[in-house]
């Protein structure tokens, strides 16, 4: 593949005489962009294209859309906001415009001519000699055209409008800013951010196709897709692995439903550590006459949950997973060169993780075919923020995710599929619509429903949550009891059913963001206080990372993050990707065997109770009663701050929530809050009690004096915590007052609990 690839540079660079280009200057991303779908008869438009911003949006009725000199010049496929793009325009643009020439490569003159972009955000139409193409919706995946009829001899012309409003609400844009980089979001993408190239095929040819690997009966299972009217054809398909014949089948092509089943005479497993690909060649014939040869590959590897554990190929496999966002200081969202991506891997590799979550970006075909490379697990994510979650906006987000799936699914690397990050309440209908899509479209591997915050769906198969608790010890109490104690009946649902539900702690359970250890934080930011120094740092990481390795009922993590962000400077490497830290001692401690590996989950399978009849004591918002407005202050309040006689009426009065996020009622902007009020108890004996809590950050409870609760870090939804023996010592009959102390170090403040009894 790598011959044939280098074979068709050289007309790569013909393409690019057209363009003006001198001979012999360099291509950007020159590499062919799919090897998972590769054919011989293809050539690049990356370079130089025209260009120009529309900034009054009516670039089409002024004729733009053939030939029009644009004013500027741009590098494709880099961004405008880009560095590399040769622009470097960082102001909205709501509209822009790329045109360029071309001459058409003699093998391709008398061949169907299939023009590909792999990314166009967010909307794209494209014209080629003036007639239009087509038109595609969304900014993370492939499309392309059939431009055959708009050909001529000589040059031709080609032009792309894209159209992108990350503001709108309607599209989602990840941690693409809506105004200017600052906290966890960053530096825009618009218009074309991946490579452009033409591909010559016959007048039928291979469309799609899905691969199935069965380690279990040695075989891979493959349905394909025929494009084309020819009749009388016949579809092959040949495996190969360390170059040599292992299994082949064939069957007469229709337009659709062309199943193959190609049994392997070797037996060789896809395994993190021994990532092996076979090597697959379709062949479409009509008699003695090829029409079409596309190259792939696959890995025999399989996935499955049984109870709490995730199993590779029937094995035990602990997820060391880096937050890798795919952010470059010159490209934006485009990796400047394919050596890049692959480096990319090979740094996460180095400090001992074998794997990432792909964080709010769909990570291009280049990085996950050196993910199938390498042998490294990654979790296939959207980029869900920005979303406005209404119906009507739907669609664009059911459209482009099923695009996302249907590109990406034969990639052995991909473990798991995420389409949501830390949404609130009103994706859940979405959340569950969009997962059962994803079961139906690919039911061979797990899929979570959303990453942190909201959970919907009753009966998951996975389960994860976020916690960025900066003390090991702390850190490591709440995960080590997660799982031992909380109630079998769930959270009463006015709450949310928000965070990690214990309902659900029987089905495999991932930590999926922690850390984020700030290094290097001047004029940006980190998680928590950042270490005074290199010893404090590696104390401090290596007690977090040991805090989940040596748990058994936790089957991996995802620390935050691989490389620092723009103002984001929370990563092991420098944003220019050059390493903070020894790998060396980072990779001992990373990858140090978990007790998940050794032993498997502890923690038995949740029994479900008849449930409990609460009272509500002190109320949270969903209890829709405000109740008693709480007393708070801003500044140390003083010793004693906690009892019944402490003298609070000259703090000020207010309704929780109290923050910044979440929509409270009273806000709170500070690094501390402390708040106090009353309520009644009957003084009749207590059976069961229980707080329900959103807290965003550290937070301490007291109930007349006496502490019932506490927790480092900060949730993100309402969490439900058994406090009987705790508040059972504290109540008496009458009037009791509830003390509490929140402190927030970075991002958004909240806090608001509710307090119930059950009799």
């Amino acid at each position: 593949m790598r011959k044939s690839i280098s074979r068709n540079l050289f007309a790569a660079l013909v393409i690019l005489l057209g363009c003006g280009m001198a001979w012999g200057a360099e291509v950007p991303r020159s590499e062919h962009p799919r090897p998972d779908a590769f054919r011989e008869n293809w050539a690049t438009l990356n370079g130089e294209w025209q260009f120009e911003i529309d900034e009054r949006g009516n670039g089409e009725q002024r004729g733009w859309t053939s030939g029009k000199e644009f004013a500027s010049k741009i590098v494709v496929p880099f961004c405008p906001e880009s560095k590399l793009s040769g622009i470097g325009h960082y102001g909205l643009m709501t509209n822009v415009w790329y045109r360029r020439m071309f001459d058409l490569p003699d093998g391709m003159k008398s061949k169907r001519v299939r023009l590909h972009f792999g990314g166009v955000d967010y909307q794209a139409w494209v014209w080629v000699n003036g007639q239009l193409a087509g038109s595609h919706v969304g900014g993370s995946v492939s499309f392309n055209f059939d431009i055959t009829p708009f050909l001529q001899d000589g040059r031709n012309e080609l032009v792309v409008r894209a159209f992108d409003d990350t503001t709108s609400g309607r599209q989602p844009t990840g941690k693409q800013t809506h105004t200017v980089s600052e906290g966890c979001v960053y530096t825009r993408t618009t218009g074309i951010w991946q490579p452009v190239w033409l591909e010559g095929v016959g007048s039928s040819f291979v469309e799609s196709f899905s691969i199935v690997p069965d380690p279990d009966q040695s075989r891979v299972l493959i349905d394909a897709t025929v494009n084309g009217a020819d009749t009388n054809l016949i579809l092959g398909v040949q495996a190969f692995a360390d170059g040599r014949s292992v299994g082949r089948d064939s069957c007469p092509a229709s337009w659709r439903n062309n199943r193959l089943v190609v049994k392997l005479s070797k037996k060789k497993l896809w395994e993190p550590d021994s990532p092996f690909l076979y090597d697959l060649k379709f062949t479409l014939s009509h008699g003695k006459d090829k029409l079409d040869e596309v190259s792939s590959y696959f890995g025999l590897r399989k996935i499955s949950i049984q109870g709490r554990l995730i199993l590779i190929n029937g094995r035990r496999v602990f997820q060391r997973l880096i937050l890798d966002q795919g952010f470059y200081p010159d490209g934006v969202w485009t990796a400047p060169s394919d050596k890049a991506l692959k480096h990319d891997i090979e740094m996460s590799m180095a400090a001992g993780f074998n794997g990432a979550r792909l964080h709010q970006k769909v990570f291009e075909p280049r990085f996950l075919y050196w993910a199938d490379k390498l042998g490294y697990l990654v979790w296939g994510e959207f980029p869900s923020w920005g979303f406005n979650y209404q119906p009507e906006n739907y669609a664009n987000y059911v459209n482009e995710w099923t695009e996302v799936l249907q590109r990406d699914r034969n990639h052995p690397a991909i473990i798991g599929w995420c389409p949501f990050n830390e949404t609130p309440a009103a994706a859940g209908e979405l959340q569950r619509i969009v997962l059962r899509e994803t079961k139906a479209i690919d039911p061979t591997r797990p899929a979570l429903e959303t990453s942190g915050w909201t959970h919907t769906v009753a009966a998951a198969e996975v389960r994860d949550d976020h916690d960025y608790n900066q003390d090991p010890k702390a850190f490591k109490r709440r995960w080590m009891e997660f799982f031992k104690g909380g109630y079998a009946s769930p959270m009463p649902a006015r709450y949310g059913g928000g965070g990690a539900a214990r309902t659900d702690l029987g089905v495999p359970f991932l930590v999926s963001e922690f850390g984020g250890i700030g290094w290097g934080t001047e004029g940006g930011w980190g998680y928590g206080n950042g270490p005074k120094s290199l010893d404090e740092f590696y104390t401090r990481y290596e007690g977090l990372v040991n805090a989940l390795l040596e748990n058994s009922d936790v089957c991996g993590f995802c620390y935050t993050q691989l490389t620092d962000v723009e103002q984001e400077r929370n990563g092991l490497f420098y944003y220019d990707h050059r390493p903070k830290f020894d790998l060396n001692r980072l990779h001992a401690i990373t990858s140090r065997r978990a007790a998940y590996e050794v032993a498997g989950p502890s923690a038995g399978q949740p029994v479900a109770s008849a449930g409990h009849h609460w009272r509500v004591l002190v109320g949270a918002a969903a209890d829709g009663d405000p109740g008693k407005p709480y007393r708070y202050v801003l500044s140390p309040p003083g010793a004693d701050w906690t009892g019944e006689a402490f003298q609070d009426s000259s703090w000020q009065t207010g309704q929780a929530p109290f923050g910044t996020i979440a929509n409270p009622r009273t806000p709170w902007k500070t690094s501390d809050i402390w708040l106090r009020r009353t309520f009644e108890w009957n003084g009749d004996s207590l059976k069961d009690a229980a707080l329900v809590i959103f807290h965003d950050e550290d937070t301490e409870v007291y109930v007349n004096g006496r502490p019932i609760w506490n927790r480092s870090g900060f949730a993100t939804a309402y969490e439900m915590f058994p406090i009987s023996d705790t508040l059972k010592a504290a109540l008496h009959k009458g009037q009791n007052t509830i003390a509490v102390h929140t402190h927030q170090t970075v991002g958004g403040q909240f806090i608001d609990l509710a307090l119930l009894a059950e009799p």
